[in-house]
């Protein structure tokens, strides 16, 4: 019998960051001594509070379907966490809970994009949107932007980017994989320009919110004229390091929000019914709890950044959020190292992984072909030994 694979299945792009985390375990598991930075991770515990909540559901025998959009104890919670630390408000009928904001970014773009319907995408982007963008027929618009301007979009260059096929923008802030954060007068900037657009909606991923080193996170939902036009995605796997609970949600127009459980009860129905008590109490938490994190992170970058700015041919900038760094390494292109030859990002982090040891993700990935994405999401012995190795091999 003959293997039909769908057109669909076959011209889809696999995951960059899953592929290389593969790769990485397979060169373990032949007995190499691979350091990881390629995930975006947390190597941090879940903390005990939210694991003690989730046994407690599990003693309370919550085992049953959940529905559809969520708990409504769940989605409260969301609310409040909204009105705390966004400033927005949204009822629970605007508020739908997937298994994970991927699921949520899925959900959204079958709920509102047509084929032939155009997405803006600020390069470098998240590795998926792309392809969850074609995944619905719709058409990815890539923006480049530069990293001398922290990666971020001008107003100017959304404009230019902007035709009559343009139905919504995908971005970022804080950036995964730049680690940009988005200010609230450039916000203003990008809204300025959408308010003679006014049937383009704006999907604002914002998994990384408390993994911030700005001083303060924006939703351009808050701005003026956004907020009926604005998906805002969130969810606990990045904060919380409960990457494998599987937990995200959007807050969004009441109409969106209704198609997206009308999508979700045909799919997967509603969420895993512990994780999402658990959720509960991780959100009605105090951001205070989850600080040493933070913390924790923002002392990774700066040795990161300290040690990475030793090589020659590293050009790097100061992401604001997150827990990566975006080098530009193409004054590498065109070179030899050790009998290869590096003409893009994608042999560069070949090399690394193969010379080196250390599992890295090529920018390509990203929309850009000119960096590599290097996660500190790992232990500081563990950057400190792979930048060593880094180093060495070039």
């Amino acid at each position: 019998m003959s293997n039909h694979l769908s057109d669909r299945i076959k011209n889809m792009s696999t995951s960059a960051t899953l592929a290389m985390a593969a790769k990485a375990r397979e060169l373990r598991n032949e007995g190499k001594d691979i350091i990881g930075l390629s995930l975006g991770e947390p190597d941090f515990n879940i903390p005990d509070f939210i694991k003690d909540a989730a046994k407690k559901a599990i003693d309370e025998n919550y085992s049953s379907y959940t529905p559809v959009d969520g708990y409504a104890e769940l989605k409260t919670a969301i609310s409040n966490k909204f009105k705390r630390d966004n400033g927005l408000d949204y009822g629970l009928n605007q508020i739908v809970v997937s298994t994970g904001a991927k699921q949520s970014l899925f959900n959204v773009a079958m709920v509102v994009l047509n084929p032939g319907d155009e997405v803006i995408l600020p390069a470098p982007y998240w590795v998926s949107y792309s392809d969850i963008v074609k995944l619905a027929e719709g058409v990815p618009v890539e923006v480049t932007t530069q990293i001398d301007t922290d990666f971020k979009m001008t107003p100017e260059q959304l404009e230019a980017a902007i035709t009559p096929k343009t139905r919504m923008i995908w971005f970022s802030s804080p950036c995964n994989p730049s680690g940009s954060v988005y200010s609230k007068e450039e916000l203003e900037g990008l809204a300025e320009v959408l308010k003679n657009h006014p049937d383009i909606y704006v999907v604002s991923d914002e998994i990384y919110e408390h993994i911030n080193f700005s001083g303060g996170h924006v939703s351009i939902a808050q701005i003026d004229g956004m907020y009926d036009r604005t998906v805002t995605v969130n969810g606990v796997s990045k904060a919380f390091a409960m990457t494998g609970w599987r937990i995200g949600y959007i807050g969004a127009p009441e109409w969106i929000a209704k198609g997206c459980t009308k999508l979700q009860g045909q799919v997967t129905s509603g969420a895993n019914a512990i994780a999402q008590r658990a959720v509960i109490t991780a959100l009605e938490a105090p951001v205070s709890k989850i600080q040493y994190m933070i913390d924790k992170f923002h002392e990774r970058r700066d040795l990161v950044l300290g040690l990475l700015g030793e090589i020659d041919g590293f050009n790097l900038n100061v992401p604001e959020g997150a827990f990566y760094v975006f080098p530009d390494i193409s004054a590498f292109f065109g070179k030899t190292l050790n009998g290869a030859t590096i003409n893009n990002a994608s042999d560069f982090s070949l090399y690394l992984l193969e010379h080196a040891n250390v599992a890295t993700v090529t920018g390509e990935a990203f929309g850009n072909p000119n960096c590599i994405r290097i996660s500190y999401a790992a232990s500081e012995e563990e950057l400190k030994e792979a930048i060593a190795r880094i180093k060495a091999v070039l």
